[in-house]
């Protein structure tokens, strides 16, 4: 049979139908399909989707990375407050805090008149070792001047640090010297301490300070008990007031050394996070140390694990004031240039089963931010009738009573004093002048101070000096009106405030934390604790007739103090 000729012409007639079909389709594609780019259209798609379109039709030429840049930290605010993005240039200053060191010059310094000022040089640091002093001004950088409004936090991070071995040429004028020194500075490795506090409070109780959760804190917290141990404490005192937090671990292992074995610390649980217990091994040091917590509403995240897992386990009596009350556990995930979003993916519950995390919008970040303010408002600082609890209350292991929904709630209140609180006391520190005025007494007077190595003799010696009239004199050539009532109804808080920011220019922070806890409320109530056996809490039933007597001694003892006083003022390390 022969083949049918015309049936040649029909591969190329098919081929042909297809490529009119293409370009039918094509022509109604990009004419007729209006905002719909696809009949099914994710929203990762329609992102995509949406960058492609500006990138090649909109009127002018746009940078694309910039516009992500700018979109991605609004995707995550419509998460939860602390589902964040950060971008390349920021995630090495994200992380050192928590990483425990960084590459720099080795000093912390603080800008005042668009100068960087000295603070203090780090012991055996690079600084140091080149020959710069505290007090001294930095004027210029790698031969270029370094002064006026270019002088940022940023700028003076960018030009000092830097990777380790490198070296950087600082000048500086000293105090008393009108001519410019120039110093080589090798930059090398600086750590950062996450226990900023270890000492002896009286002879029995050991205090620890620990400001932040990062790499390093267990090991320092182990390094800070033995120091504790080799003067013989008994007793333990754990501060975490304003530490705000960070990893997770180091609360488990810092829990773990206080536990007796397999109770539960905390655990996570989120959409895609299956339930993961973390549990105490037994072989913790100090399981039978007495111990007290202190927090207040600065203490967030992972100081409300270890607080909270002290608590539940009625391993230890918590003093203070409610905590922050974050309980939403990030993960750092990096993308290939170099930034990353620290994304929640679960959130931690105490071994009672309370999910601490206070209540949020989406979306609303201003109403999250402003619940410090309006707990302050509301009179929870200076009242624990004043405490709100959400949600059902959950038992200890002993079966007391707590709860969660928002933050840890101490088992001694400490309050807030105002009794000493004056307008001009509060127009002296929220304006700076007091650290202002610290500061230039402090450079006015370093050679004398130098004189001075130990907190308790500078405190001897500045309470002679009569600062709080110097200050005054200061204060009222700058703006603020001598008002001699109100000054000697504050003059305890002034005369304190004053004092510990220049014990803290001319020392460091250990020595400013031992002047102000001298008087500190919450120290007092920690010590009446050990004395009355208390700091491992007991059933409801054996604790009713304690409770009222503590709760009216927890009022009666109120610390003349603001929150200024116990917060450093803004320095900067490079």
């Amino acid at each position: 049979m022969k083949p049918n000729k015309s049936n040649r012409f029909v591969p190329l007639l098919m081929a042909l139908c297809g490529i009119i079909g293409i370009g039918v389709g094509s022509f109604y594609s990009n004419h007729f399909s209006g905002n719909r780019l696809n009949i099914i259209n994710t929203g990762t798609n329609r992102i995509n989707n949406l960058l492609h379109i500006i990138d090649d039709q909109y009127v002018d030429k746009v940078n694309l990375d910039s516009l992500v840049e700018d979109a991605m930290p609004k995707i995550l605010t419509g998460l939860d407050p602390h589902s964040v993005y950060i971008s390349a240039k920021d995630v090495q200053a994200a992380n050192q805090e928590l990483q425990g060191s960084f590459s720099g010059v080795g000093i912390e310094f603080t800008i005042r008149e668009d100068t960087i000022h000295v603070q203090n040089v780090i012991q055996n640091g690079p600084a140091e070792r080149a020959g710069i002093l505290a007090g001294d001004k930095i004027v210029a950088v790698d031969d270029k001047p370094f002064v006026g409004k270019v002088v940022t936090n940023q700028e003076a991070m960018k030009r000092l640090k830097g990777p380790k071995n490198t070296k950087v040429k600082i000048g500086v004028v000293r105090y008393g010297d009108k001519k410019t020194q120039s110093f080589v500075v090798t930059r090398g490795d600086i750590p950062l301490k996450s226990v900023s506090a270890t000492y002896m409070i009286d002879d029995t109780t050991g205090y620890i300070r620990i400001k932040s959760f990062g790499e390093t804190t267990y090991a320092e917290l182990l390094v800070a008990l033995v120091k504790l141990g080799e003067q013989g404490f008994k007793n333990l005192i754990i501060d975490l007031r304003d530490n705000t937090g960070g990893y997770l671990q180091s609360a488990v292992q810092m829990a773990n050394e206080f536990l007796p074995k397999n109770r539960l610390i905390v655990y996570t649980e989120g959409r895609k996070s299956p339930r993961q217990e973390f549990r105490s091994d037994g072989r913790g040091s100090y399981k039978q140390m007495p111990l007290v917590v202190l927090i207040n509403e600065g203490s967030a995240s992972a100081s409300e694990i270890f607080a909270g897992a002290m608590q539940d386990n009625d391993r230890a009596t918590i003093i203070g004031r409610r905590s922050f009350g974050k309980g939403l556990v990030q993960k750092q995930i990096e993308f290939s240039d170099g930034s990353m979003v620290r994304l929640t993916i679960a959130r931690y519950y105490t071994p009672s089963g309370r999910c601490i995390q206070k209540p949020y919008v989406p979306g609303d970040e201003q109403d999250y931010a402003q619940d410090l303010l309006s707990r302050y408002q509301h009179g929870e600082f200076f009242s624990e009738d004043s405490i709100k609890h959400t949600g059902p209350a959950y038992h200890t292991a002993n079966g007391r009573s707590v709860y969660g929904g928002g933050g840890i709630t101490p088992d001694l209140f400490v309050p807030e004093d105002t009794t000493a609180y004056t307008s001009y006391y509060k127009q002296a520190s929220m304006s700076g002048l007091i650290l202002q005025f610290a500061f230039s007494y402090t450079d006015d007077n370093r050679l004398k101070l130098n004189n001075f190595k130990e907190m308790m003799e500078m405190e001897d010696y500045l309470k002679k000096q009569n600062l709080v009239d110097k200050f005054a004199t200061y204060a009222d050539k700058k703006g603020l009106k001598r008002r001699n009532l109100m000054i000697k109804k504050s003059y305890n808080l002034l005369d304190r405030y004053i004092n510990s920011r220049v014990i803290y220019n001319m020392l460091n922070e250990q020595a400013w934390l031992q002047y102000i806890n001298q008087d500190d409320a919450s120290i007092r109530e920690a010590l009446k604790t050990f004395r009355n056996n208390a700091a491992f809490p007991k059933a409801p039933e054996q604790q009713k007739n304690g409770k009222k007597e503590n709760k009216k001694v927890a009022n009666a003892n109120l610390l003349q103090r603001q929150p200024e006083v116990r917060r450093l003022p803004q320095t900067y390390r490079a």
